[in-house]
């Protein structure tokens, strides 16, 4: 049995490898290789584990410009490893380890696109004057627009069986909950323009090549990924429509925005995105909440004054 914090964390890694949970063994790997980058060695002995050395390893993330968030899932997947090394008995149980780091969750304002830049992404695709890949690109967006803000690793690892008549019904890759959305037009529309022409190929459409679970797919959604964003920014420039940098987190984050500012119920907003609870939903939204209150404290101040006058 090992004692080192370092080989224990590879190993946890590499069982989530093989079960095929790519996604989480990236979120483990990233957080081990965080903090061999600060350890400047591939070794560090469960005894050598304490408060000052993790409170260290958290101030030289956020120097680095990591943000709350990063640093958080970094420290959390720590205090995981070690709390499954206690378990097993490979590591000393050291009171209050983790208890002066940061492990919550900050509502960073992420940049959602309002109404009329929203409008501005549709123009182009209506006048038909993209060039043929970023007109791709655009469509591809929207779509996850018009599908309530659908993650892309759930639109790339779509199946042929998920669609039904204009009714498309998945589970969330995420958190495992059931979703059906109702296709509008314009949803199924584009949906008909990339359906995968690959008859034998289970997916919707043609991202993904790979058996579904495999480390090849994992590696095709990625790249997959990393080319769409690309082109989200090369989309951007080409248009010059002003708007702020977008990515695929951006179209799911604006869905929810507007959502809200539409006067949807976050409860409704939560069960329409599949979020795990509305607590995820509220992270979301609480930036835009701060404004609503000071908006109503003005209103209740004004009709005071009004009577006063």
């Amino acid at each position: 049995m090992t004692h080192d914090f370092v080989t224990y964390m590879q190993s946890v890694t590499l069982t989530y490898i093989a079960s095929g949970r790519y996604g989480t063994a990236h979120v483990y790997q990233s957080s081990l290789n965080a903090l061999v980058a600060f350890l400047e060695t591939e070794q560090l002995p469960f005894d050598n584990l304490n408060p000052a050395l993790l409170k260290a390893f958290e101030n030289h993330l956020l120097s680095g410009g990591r943000s709350w968030n990063t640093v958080s899932t970094y420290l959390r997947m720590l205090r995981s490893v070690y709390n499954r090394a206690v378990s097993e008995g490979a590591a000393p149980y050291i009171p209050q380890l983790f208890k002066y780091l940061y492990t919550g969750t900050r509502s960073e304002h992420k940049r959602a696109l309002d109404r009329h830049e929203m409008a501005r992404l549709f123009r182009p695709r209506r006048e038909g004057n993209l060039p043929t890949r970023l007109r791709q690109t655009l469509d591809i967006f929207l779509l996850m627009f018009l599908l309530r803000g659908i993650p892309f690793v759930d639109l790339v690892c779509m199946k042929r069986g998920n669609l039904k008549g204009h009714v498309l019904t998945y589970r969330r890759r995420k958190t495992d909950r059931l979703l059906s959305v109702s296709l509008t037009r314009e949803a199924t529309t584009i949906i008909r323009t990339y359906i995968n022409k690959n008859k034998r190929s289970p997916y919707l459409f043609p991202f993904l090549q790979a058996k579904d679970g495999s480390a090849a797919a994992y590696r095709q959604y990625q790249l997959a990924l990393r080319r769409f964003n690309a082109s989200l920014n090369h989309l951007r420039t080409y248009t010059g429509t002003g708007l702020p940098p977008i990515s695929s987190y951006t179209a799911r984050h604006t869905w929810a925005t507007l959502a809200y500012h539409c006067e949807i119920h976050p409860g409704i907003i939560s069960e329409a995105m599949g979020h795990s609870s509305i607590t995820v939903t509220e992270t979301y939204l609480k930036p835009f909440g701060n404004k609503k209150i000071d908006h109503a404290n003005q209103i209740v101040i004004a009709a005071v004054q009004r009577v006063m006058q």
